[in-house]
């Protein structure tokens, strides 16, 4: 029965990720919004649903360690992974704003959370309050950098494209976030099972097989991006993720419950600074991603995944 869910969740989320990129790109040609930004608002957020919905049950259960494990690990998984597989299907650019911008704020999360996870070893609910206040500074400065946009005609004139009607634009929207977190559910629930009759322990299932599936709907939404030619989403969706993964998950998870810090949390953290400074140098060199690169990241990426079953 887990093989057939398994089956039936992966479907769900490739034809929810298919509606919720047509849905998106839909509304950021319709008010002239750049993809870029949509990806970092609206598809970060609603692909972020599983480690949302994984981090703050678990956090309510009292099991502050697995929150915390859960969104290091994707946010890896989401930078390494699926951009490195986007880059097999294509090069994706980056422009200098996210360069300059969004991508360095990424960085500076990952170390914030890193200082106030090491400071007494755990996040606790003033840390949390602080990564709230962050995230609505961060809301206010995408929203603020769609207006400028629209004001100053940087996105594609709507006339250019057949574009659907709003209703149908939102109904995709929503309909495609519902099928991606039921199909990640199914994914994490029905692998993890598949795991444990092969004896996995709880911790390794934790780190890699709860980390990359929640991290799915992300992999998913970004290759179906990239393939479209909405690369600015696809790589938009990554990188805003993983702000919204630690300012607004860990955020709600740390003001519910103190979120207890661990020394491989620790380490993790830093992985993760590390390998976001090594994907901007990647990025910096010709404002853009390309094949090496992404299988270079996808080589890293798998020597992690080898040093977390073996420590």
């Amino acid at each position: 029965m887990d093989y057939v869910l398994l089956v039936v969740g992966f479907a769900l989320l490739i034809k929810g990720a298919d509606f919720f990129v047509d849905g998106s790109s839909g509304v950021a040609k319709k008010f002239r919004v750049p993809s870029l930004i949509i990806g970092m608002t609206i598809v970060a957020m609603g692909t972020s649903l599983p480690e949302c919905a994984v981090s703050i049950s678990a956090a309510l259960a009292g099991n502050t360690g697995v929150a915390v494990g859960n969104i290091v690990g994707s946010n890896i998984f989401n930078l390494m992974f699926v951009c490195g597989v986007c880059c097999l299907f294509c090069e994706l650019p980056v422009s200098k704003q996210t360069l300059k911008g969004e991508f360095p704020f990424s960085i500076i999360v990952a170390v914030l959370l890193l200082a106030l996870g090491y400071h007494q070893m755990n996040l606790g609910r003033v840390d949390g309050v602080i990564l709230l206040i962050i995230f609505a500074g961060f809301l206010v400065w995408m929203i603020r950098s769609a207006m400028n946009a629209r004001n100053k005609g940087e996105s594609e004139e709507e006339a250019e494209y057949k574009i659907r009607p709003m209703w149908q634009c939102l109904l995709c929207i929503v309909g495609g976030t519902i099928a991606i977190a039921w199909g990640g559910n199914l994914v994490v629930d029905s692998a993890s099972n598949i795991a444990k009759f092969f004896g996995m322990s709880d911790n390794l299932i934790g780190l890699t097989i709860v980390a990359c599936g929640t991290s799915l709907p992300e992999l998913v939404t970004s290759v179906v991006a990239a393939r479209k030619k909405e690369i600015d989403m696809a790589l938009g969706n990554v990188i805003g993720s993983n702000i919204f993964n630690i300012l607004f998950v860990l955020g709600v998870a740390g003001s519910i419950s103190p979120l207890k810090f661990y020394m491989e949390n620790v380490i993790d953290t830093m992985v993760l600074v590390v390998m976001s400074i090594l994907v901007l140098l990647f990025s910096w060199t010709k404002q853009k991603l390309v094949r090496w690169e992404g299988i270079t990241m996808l080589a890293l990426y798998v020597i992690y995944v080898v040093y977390i079953c073996m420590r």
